[in-house]
């Protein structure tokens, strides 16, 4: 029987606010436990909450990104739930009046391209952290995320696949980054995501039931749960029985998705307005502010490096995928007047090394700095292309200063004219029989004498003037 997959992600966005959504705790990551935590985050009575202004400002950002509707005013519910790390005993969130509602986002999977439309975009307080290996028969609570500022971005239920959701989650993220409301850092929590799974008949109109796994933080694990997830409904089904709705858990060690709990609906929860915060009203004069100063987005800057740095769309597309790969281009242009070599370098060799690693630019030590001084001496004619792609692999392995490198491995390039002239007769000196070769025709040979200079001088002969030297010594 044919089935059809219906997904619909909840990605959880951490702002990148420099106190929480309501108190003027800190938002640091990897401080100690509970040091992070003010008296608003531990729910003690009598304290009210102030809402963060510029938490609204950033979410405004996404919606506009997304030609999304802005609410310009918008409301506070409470979340009713009891968890320990969750110390008021309900959440702060916004279920009737989000700040961001209906928008769209563009993803692109083996060269097709597919708009997927968000629901809605709301902000909320994140919970506290259960720690359940500490102790030994008890559980430790960690406080320091209580608090932090949310952006809910909720998909309608249009992709297909585990790669769509894959490159959804992936646009998301690329979107956030650029607009600097998020750092995008999946390993600390940054941005993390539920994902809705359901299966069909193709031809029905009413969805399955579905069901909700929580907390995925990485690419791989969106697309090995949800694959894994439509396996079981689909074996479920087929086999007379029925999906339950409910919350599940993906295990990464075992590759499979486990019952947490029962699916709660909307009422489960009791929502109903915050007594303790006022609708919050967004000005036209905020809102044209923060429209005129959006930063320059993925697809305009593709547009810009096509048509000032002469890329192909290939190149642009990879180039722009991530704000620091960005950074590195746009820094190394400033160096050299050789953008495409710039390009090649990011699209050739960063690429490659990116995955053999299998990780991200963000998680590599090269910064935007180093790879554009590591461009620069390459233009200056300090080392050689040859040269640089040791130093590049030093600086991924040590992340140490391109300059120190050069000097600790003594890789400054040889400029000498006389010596690499020197240099290059004590080769055709060596090889009468190929020098008669190359002069009855046999050009090809021109490379073997430019590599014999080459290893000679272990890389660090200037390419340009071996040529040139050779080309006359052998006329």
């Amino acid at each position: 029987m044919s089935w059809q997959t219906v997904i619909g992600l909840e990605i959880h966005v951490q702002l990148s606010t420099k106190s929480k959504l309501f108190s003027g705790g800190s938002t640091g990551f990897g401080a100690e436990p509970n040091t992070h935590v003010d008296l608003i985050d531990m729910g003690l009575p009598g304290v009210l909450p102030v809402a963060n202004k510029e938490a609204f400002l950033k979410a405004i950002r996404f919606g506009l990104a997304t030609n999304a509707v802005i609410n310009q005013t918008s409301t506070f519910d409470r979340k009713n739930y009891f968890y320990p790390d969750l110390p008021k005993g309900y959440q702060i969130t916004q279920m009737a009046l989000p700040i961001v509602g209906e928008g769209s986002i563009k993803i692109e999977v083996d060269g097709v391209e597919k708009i997927i439309n968000i629901t809605r975009a709301h902000l909320e307080e994140d919970a506290g952290k259960s720690i359940h290996d500490l102790f030994e028969g008890e559980t430790g609570v960690d406080l320091n995320r209580a608090g932090t500022p949310l952006l809910e971005i909720v998909s309608e239920p249009e992709i297909s696949n585990a790669k769509e959701a894959v490159a959804y989650f992936k646009a998301i993220r690329q979107l956030v980054t650029f607009l600097d409301i998020c750092d995008g850092n999946m390993a600390q929590g940054s941005m993390r995501c539920d994902v809705n799974v359901s299966i069909k008949k193709r031809d029905d109109e009413k969805l399955g039931t579905r069901a909700e796994i929580k907390n995925i933080n990485s690419f791989k694990f969106i697309e090995r749960a949800i694959n894994h997830e439509v396996e079981r409904q689909t074996r479920i089904i087929e086999s007379g029985g029925s999906v339950v709705q409910e919350t599940r858990l993906y295990d990464s060690v075992k590759n499979e998705t486990r019952s947490m709990r029962s699916k709660e609906e909307a009422n489960d929860y009791r929502y109903f307005p915050c007594p303790d915060l006022l609708p919050v009203v967004i000005t036209d004069e905020e809102l044209s502010l923060v429209k005129d100063n959006l930063p320059e987005l993925p697809d305009q800057k593709e547009k810009r490096y096509i048509a000032d740095n002469s890329l192909d769309a290939a190149e642009a597309k990879i180039i722009a995928s991530s704000k620091t790969m960005a950074s590195m281009f746009e820094e190394a242009c400033l160096k050299t007047d050789d953008s495409k070599l710039v390009a090649n370098w990011l699209v050739g060799d960063v690429s490659a090394l990116l995955n053999k690693d299998g990780i991200d630019i963000d998680e590599s030590r090269l910064t935007p700095s180093n790879f554009a001084k590591m461009v620069e001496r390459i233009s200056d004619n300090t080392i050689s292309g040859k040269i640089a792609k040791s130093v590049l692999e030093d600086i991924w392995d040590s992340g140490s200063d391109v300059d120190e490198i050069i000097q600790d491995k003594g890789l400054v390039q040889i400029q000498d004219e006389s010596l690499l002239e020197e240099i290059g007769q004590k080769i055709i000196d060596t090889n009468p029989n190929q020098v008669e070769a190359f002069k009855n025709g046999k050009d090809k040979l021109f490379g073997f004498f430019v590599g014999q200079v080459m290893k000679e001088t272990q890389g660090k002969a200037n390419p340009k003037s071996v040529n040139e030297i050779l080309r006359k010594l052998l006329s």
